[in-house]
């Protein structure tokens, strides 16, 4: 049995998705006709990321930047930003266009084109992948592996990073995800069924009790920001209220970039392998 110290520690991966006006034009078509629809997204890159980055540097956090290959090739000013800071950029599509709507050729051209804009603005080939909204497809998973990827950050189904497949595994959790309770929009309608800005407060709480249970259990904490709606004004207070609340706890967590975590855990099932096959 694996009694390594780290084990007992909650890991803490702040996650950032820049999915900037390609969540609009990703998940309905004619938005190009829609400016209105496409300035909700804009405003992430406009006003949004620069407070993001700014709370992240004020509480000395680096974090994961996902970012649609298509927002860093129109918007290569964001992806310096990010890059001055020394975040991870990893991949999150090309178009933001939802895998389940898309054929196997497809899939591996937006990872064939998103992965090479990331590797042309950043000199860095990324190593991890998470799929936009909608669904995820085993294709895609195909396409990360054949695409040399660490780590996938895409599915809800664990509390902690395992190996699926050629990948790591990185999980999320929807109550840590801030573009749920925020995103709005009338037409097209999103959420389909409206009604929905959430309290602001009860967001708030929503992450901290979550930490708190993580930390409780010893678990990966993975919450995800998004520019578009964490960067309001007001919605701003909230990330900066869950990362004072983290720093609390600081003495007992392990910040860590999802690039670090999924390498870690690699490390360990390779010295995990070596044993077995020394007994």
């Amino acid at each position: 049995m694996n009694t390594d110290a780290e084990d007992f520690v909650m890991h803490v991966a702040v996650t950032i998705n820049l999915d900037g006006e390609s969540f609009w034009s990703g998940m309905f078509e004619g938005t190009e006709k829609r400016p209105k629809t496409l300035s909700m997204g804009d405003y992430g890159i406009r006003r949004g990321l620069d407070r993001v980055l700014a709370v992240l540097r004020q509480h000395e956090i680096k974090g994961t930047f996902f970012v649609p290959g298509i927002i860093a090739e129109r918007h290569p000013d964001a992806i310096e930003k990010i890059m001055s800071e020394d975040h991870e950029i990893a991949f999150h599509g090309y178009s933001h266009r939802p895998m389940q709507t898309l054929a196997k050729e497809e899939i591996y051209r937006e990872f064939e084109m998103g992965t090479e804009l990331l590797l042309m603005q950043t000199g860095k080939r990324p190593v991890g992948f998470r799929a936009p909204e909608g669904e995820v497809t085993e294709e895609a998973f195909e396409a990360a592996a054949n695409y040399g990827y660490l780590y996938s950050s895409s599915l809800y189904d664990y509390d902690m990073p395992y190996q699926r497949g050629a990948l790591v595994e990185i999980p999320m959790n929807w109550n840590t995800h801030d573009f749920p309770y925020f995103a709005f929009n009338y037409g097209p309608a999103f959420p389909i069924g409206q009604s929905r800005v959430s309290s602001y407060q009860r967001v708030e709480e929503n992450y901290i009790e979550e930490m708190e249970a993580y930390r409780h259990y010893h678990l990966t904490y993975v919450p995800q920001f998004t520019p578009q709606s964490i960067g309001s004004p007001g919605k701003i207070q909230i990330l900066e209220h869950i990362l004072d609340h983290l720093e609390t706890i600081r003495d007992e967590v392990k910040l860590v970039t999802c690039e670090e975590l999924a390498q870690s855990f690699a490390e360990k099932q390779r010295e995990t392998a070596g044993i077995s096959c020394k007994a």
